[in-house]
């Protein structure tokens, strides 16, 4: 099967697959305790019935249950993801306007996850029982197992309010109206504390995915004929143990991708960062339903993207995987 096919499947695999998502967060959402027209009517000092009632009704929440649902899906069919009551925005308006945020965030703390995690799973694995390995491997477990929020406040706490080296909170200077490479290079000093915060957390589970199949594989026959063909170890570590090794850890990358968009609810509300993670943050905090079942969809599809794309460079790094197809 080629690649193309494979990828059509898969696409069409992932509509089906949305479609499923979206009927079940509609249901789970709607059968969780609380109206929105009530928390509506309550803010605005008039929670009496009438005007429930009117919010109720401009906002379908009077119909049955099977009509919201029709028509939510018709909606997502037709990429209209509903209406903001909160707000008074489009929910794909919203969503669209925080996505390139979180787009940002998540693919560098993935970039610098992966990158940092191999490299320092094989500096581990070539130096198996001896102390820098095992200086490394107590450094993933510690970031492996501290809290994603209590490193981000511990990050804002030393590197911007103590020592002042970075901006701890925003997407950019607020007022500084910067253009061109000053707002990029801006936003980058703003970007730094939030990926590494999150990218440390998973650069620790591919480091020790690295290492341990690193390990795995060196002690194969290939492994040892290439040795007693006289190979340098740097050789045999990058053609041949290496290439084998990596194939685990783009599976585990690939399943785990999807993780750092939750990992960036708390991610970006500490670190003020406007993305779909803090917006849906405080959707459900306004019980707003629409905006959170659209940033429900958009992750889940989000995930999904990941997913075919690991099944992509899956294929590349490994042919055997397409001809067996």
């Amino acid at each position: 099967m080629s690649v193309f096919v494979a990828i059509l499947s898969r696409l069409a695999k992932a509509a089906l697959t949305l479609l499923a998502i979206a009927v079940l967060n509609f249901c789970l959402l709607h059968a969780a305790p609380g109206d929105p027209a009530v928390v509506l009517a309550g803010e605005a000092g008039a929670a009496d019935e009438q005007m429930i009632a009117q919010l109720r009704e401009r906002f379908g929440l009077d119909q049955p249950f099977y009509i919201q649902l029709a028509k939510y899906v018709g909606g997502v069919a037709q990429l209209d993801l509903g209406y903001s009551f909160r707000q008074n925005a489009p929910v794909i308006d919203l969503i669209a306007e925080r996505l390139p945020a979180t787009l940002l965030l998540t693919l560098t703390a993935f970039v610098i996850s992966l990158v940092l995690g191999i490299a320092l799973g094989v500096a581990a694995a070539a130096r198996v029982g001896k102390p820098q390995d095992s200086l490394l491997t107590t450094l993933a477990l510690l970031f492996y197992a501290t809290p994603l929020y209590w490193a981000a406040l511990m990050a804002v706490l030393v590197f911007s309010v103590w020592l002042g080296w970075l901006p701890g909170f925003g997407y950019e200077t607020v007022g500084a109206d910067y253009t061109g490479l000053a707002r990029a290079i801006d936003i980058l000093k703003h970007l730094i504390l939030p990926a590494l915060t999150l990218g440390l957390f998973f650069m620790a589970v591919y480091m020790r995915m690295t290492r341990a199949s690193m390990l795995e594989v060196s002690t194969a026959d290939f492994v040892k004929t290439a040795k007693a063909k006289g190979l340098s170890g740097r050789v045999i570590r990058r053609r041949h143990i290496l290439r084998n090794a990596i194939l685990p850890v783009v599976t585990l990358a690939g399943l785990q991708a999807g993780q750092l968009v939750g990992g960036a609810v708390l991610t970006e509300t500490v670190f003020a960062w406007p993305g779909i993670g803090r917006l849906m943050f405080e959707s459900l905090a306004a019980r707003d339903y629409n905006t959170i079942l659209g940033v429900f969809l958009v992750s889940a599809a989000m995930v999904i993207l990941f997913n075919i794309v690991t099944d992509i460079v899956y294929r590349l790094v490994d042919p055997r995987i397409g001809a067996r197809a």
